[in-house]
């Protein structure tokens, strides 16, 4: 594994959210939903491609607190221009869960 330095690790924005809206993305290649993320006043909304479909419905991710990185640049994603990179771990099958936070923060925190 490599190592990196605080620095770093200082340069990444993962920040937390709140999803406002979840809809299928059926443009995508593989299953997928398209996320809209509300990270408060400093950053606004950003949308994100997640495939996240075997775990969790549209409807239940809406009003989720996320983790994710919010300064990447922006990704095409077929039709999508994906603005931030909603966080998860693969479980034993490969299918992703969410990394979120245990209990109530303020949206736009950043982890540290």
């Amino acid at each position: 594994m490599d190592t990196i330095t605080w620095d770093d690790f200082s340069k990444v924005q993962l920040r937390v959210g709140r999803v406002l809206q979840a809809d299928v993305f059926e443009k995508a290649r593989k299953p997928a939903y398209i996320l809209h993320v509300d990270f408060g006043p400093e950053l606004g909304v950003r949308k994100s491609s997640a495939q996240i479909t075997v775990h969790y419905q549209p409807q239940d991710l809406v009003g989720r607190l996320v983790v994710a990185v919010v300064n990447f640049p922006p990704k095409q994603i077929g039709p999508l221009m994906s603005e931030c990179l909603v966080t998860g771990f693969h479980d034993a099958d490969g299918a992703v869960r969410l990394c979120i936070p245990e209990g109530e923060v303020p949206l736009g925190t950043r982890l540290l």
